[in-house]
């Protein structure tokens, strides 16, 4: 099952820009897209639409109109330039806001939630709806895919980061904390404060060390007792 989202933004470059984000989560499906809200509005009222992302801005009606008009339930998450409107938007129910240009870390995180919420609406336990198998970081200027399932181990190095894969060592600009979000949550764990592994990646444990492949980890005082559990059990 598919979660069915439209795009609605006078603007066809803000438009592009999601359609790129969204070729990497195949568990989404975009139904249509729409330059206006008046367009928008008649599609989701006779559509089944589970997601719809929208400009504030728009010729004929605003965003706001629009979600004030919608029959459904439909999930609204808001894309617009203008960060003084997202206290209004909350008033009005709006799964996420979103501040153009948006970056990939954070609409990863709105896919994130709209799973959750497409779950919870529909039943779904969630290891049944998966997002795509790989992530993007910034190095050298290029966005580079790694797939989430070679990744060894990440190390936080004060404003960088360290992303240890089987064949490669990728180093970007990113926080510990931010890049850990990104991952699924039951196949990573964090054991120290400078460092998040793969579980599936782990050799051995011995006393306060993690063995992966040829690295040696240290495992933090204060993760001690939650990462042997979720390791050993």
């Amino acid at each position: 099952m598919k979660i069915k989202c439209i795009l609605i933004d006078d603007e066809p470059l803000a438009i592009k820009v999601l359609q790129n984000y969204f070729n990497n989560f195949h568990d989404f499906e975009i139904i249509g897209t729409f330059n206006n809200a008046l367009d928008a509005l008649d599609f989701i009222n006779n559509n089944a639409v589970d997601a719809a992302f929208l400009d504030i801005n728009m010729p004929m009606m605003t965003g706001f109109e629009l979600i004030s008009l919608i029959e459904n339930k439909t999930m609204v998450i808001i894309t617009t330039a203008f960060r003084e409107f997202a206290a209004e938007s909350y008033d009005l129910d709006v799964l996420d806001y979103l501040v153009k240009p948006i970056p990939l870390p954070r609409f990863i995180k709105c896919i994130h939630k709209i799973t959750t919420e497409f779950n919870i609406k529909n039943n779904i336990k969630i290891e049944n709806l998966r997002i795509d198998s790989h992530i993007f970081i910034k190095v050298d200027k290029k966005m580079v895919k790694i797939n989430i399932d070679e990744i060894l181990f990440i190390e936080g190095m004060k404003e960088y980061i360290k992303v240890v894969t089987i064949e490669k060592t990728y180093i970007t600009h990113k926080s510990l904390t931010s890049l850990s979000d990104e991952l699924p949550s039951d196949s990573f764990i964090r054991i120290h404060k400078s460092y998040t592994i793969a579980l599936n990646k782990v050799k051995f444990i011995e006393g306060n060390r993690i063995q992966i492949l040829s690295y040696t980890l240290p495992i933090g005082r204060n993760y001690s007792k939650e990462v042997k559990s979720k390791i050993l059990e």
